[in-house]
């Protein structure tokens, strides 16, 4: 490994990948530590929203990156035991890219990278597992490695996930989760440009346009996946027929478990994302639910605020401990709000629901025959999906 950094970034997810970069940008050298041997996780979050390829187009890659391939999804739409009711237009925001680019994490990812690495000062580590936070004089001044080796940095910057060992040394604000998920991918025969959720008696599952396949999101009771798998897999196919009659060929598309994946949902944030020496964004500061599939444009929107206030200071050589409140306090808001919706959709939707104390009615909510009445109405949600809270745009300085 070269010579001590300004900057340590712990994780090359999106959060990690995009502050590496724009630092970098900035004329900083920056090392990522990314613990895994590549990108590809199967089943992460593959939603790139438009205010993420706002901050691409600011920084004249997006051109570049939806030449990779992707599938795009501009409404949102859902199925009210049976009926189809759309609820979400993307097409009328005024943005760069008026849609959500589906896009394998892995490959935006490998995108990043690719354009970082052209960047004198940014250096990638695989394999690099971080196992402490150094400590001295109640500052954090770098972070041991599994295999020994210690790195220093003025700046330790976490963005490693919710499993983040900063998790061990900040204080943490557990939200509560009454929900998991079941991912299933199930191949179907025609495309389309749609974000659908299906709500049927009391079963929910939300579809995910791939092009040629449908990633099936099945809601279950927080900690019911065994009493699941103990039924059998005939017994989950049925339950998903039951939500989405439409959906074809189970048989084929989940022969057995071992073609189903857990998501085991968490809600939480730290309520101090520093200390000297450190900052938390990203997951590894606030773990999202995946309603509303937010999760990863959040994260991406706190590695902006971060180059925004923090870039050109180091790149001046300066000490920033002072500045790092000043990305907690800018970014706390977004994520309170989101997830407060989101605890509300758990606590007054999902959980009734699978719980049997609520199911979908002959007759849609009031709310959802408005959207589907009237068109004008669905560019309300539309706008929050595509902007987001709190908007971050690309302000960090280039070298």
């Amino acid at each position: 490994m070269t010579s001590d950094p300004d900057i340590i970034v712990v994780g090359g997810g999106p959060a990690g990948m995009i502050a590496a970069l724009l630092f970098a940008r900035a004329g900083c050298r920056v090392h990522v530590l990314e613990k895994h041997a590549d990108f590809f996780r199967d089943f992460r979050g593959d939603t790139v929203h438009p205010s993420t390829m706002q901050v691409l187009h600011e920084l004249g890659l997006l051109g570049e990156f939806l030449k990779r391939p992707h599938n795009r999804i501009d409404r949102a739409e859902i199925s009210w035991n049976g009926r189809l009711m759309q609820i979400g237009d993307l097409t009328h925001l005024h943005m760069p890219a008026p849609f959500i680019a589906m896009m394998p994490q892995w490959d935006f990812l490998d995108f990043l990278r690719d354009h970082a690495v052209t960047l004198p000062g940014f250096h990638l580590a695989m394999e690099a597992p971080v196992v402490e936070y150094l400590q001295e004089a109640g500052r954090v001044v770098g972070v041991r490695l599994a295999d020994g080796q210690e790195l220093r940095a003025p700046l330790v910057i976490a963005a490693d996930g919710r499993d983040s060992r900063v998790r061990q040394i900040l204080p943490l604000e557990e939200l509560g989760a009454p929900i998991d998920v079941f991912w299933v991918p199930v191949p179907k025969t025609e495309s389309g440009t749609a974000l659908r959720g299906a709500i049927k008696g009391y079963r929910l599952i939300v579809m995910i346009d791939r092009g040629d396949y449908w990633q099936c999101a099945f809601v279950i009771a927080k900690g019911g996946a065994e009493k699941i798998m103990a039924r059998g897999i005939e017994a989950l196919r049925a339950d998903l027929r039951a939500a989405a009659p439409d959906l074809p060929n189970l048989e084929q598309a989940i022969p057995d478990f071992d073609h189903v994946r857990l998501l085991s949902v968490s809600l939480d944030r730290l309520t101090r994302w520093h200390m000297p020496g450190l900052l938390a964004i990203g997951d590894a500061a606030h773990a999202m639910s995946p309603v509303g599939g937010i999760g990863i444009n959040l994260a991406v929107q706190d590695a902006v605020c971060t180059a925004n206030i923090l870039a050109g200071p180091i790149a001046r050589g300066e000490q920033v401990d002072d500045l790092l409140a000043k990305v907690q306090e800018r970014r706390m808001f977004p994520t309170r709000a989101i997830q407060g919706a989101q605890r509300a959709v758990h606590e007054r939707v999902l959980q009734p629901l699978i719980e049997g104390r609520l199911q979908a009615t002959e007759k849609p909510p009031f709310l959802l025959r408005m959207l589907n009445r009237f068109p004008l109405l669905r560019r309300i949600p539309g706008y929050f999906i595509g902007h987001g809270i709190r908007q971050e745009h690309v302000r960090s300085p280039k070298a």
